[in-house]
């Protein structure tokens, strides 16, 4: 039960945010405005971290499951893709690098700016 209460909790932010997306007009997926919103009720002390610790470590967990429609959906438009790979190619390196690199700092900044070095 304590799992169905920790998953209800993290649906509330994921309904939230699809109001927010809904109601303003800016171009931010629903998805980041629940999350910047449990990040701030957890923060804030709103939502404890024991309250959905394990269900955000399970859901984490199975990430990658959540992967396989799109990559399903990918292959299935290969025949569309094919004229066009080396931009295609090109756009998810780069892409994937400035997210790695847009993140790291990101979790630099987070833990204060220290490193192990």
């Amino acid at each position: 039960m304590k799992y169905v209460f920790q998953f209800c909790r993290i649906l509330v932010f994921c309904l939230i945010g699809e109001l927010l997306h809904y109601l303003l007009p800016l171009p931010v997926p629903a998805s980041i405005y629940g999350l910047v919103l449990l990040l701030a009720a957890l923060k804030i002390g709103i939502v404890r971290l024991e309250q959905v610790k394990e269900t955000g470590n399970f859901l984490t967990g199975i990430f990658l499951v959540l992967f396989i429609p799109g990559a399903v959906g990918i292959i299935d438009s290969l025949d569309r893709l094919a004229s066009s790979w080396l931009p295609f190619l090109i756009a998810v390196i780069v892409i994937t690098a400035a997210v790695m690199a847009a993140a790291g700092r990101v979790t630099d900044l987070a833990m204060g700016g220290k490193r192990d070095e």
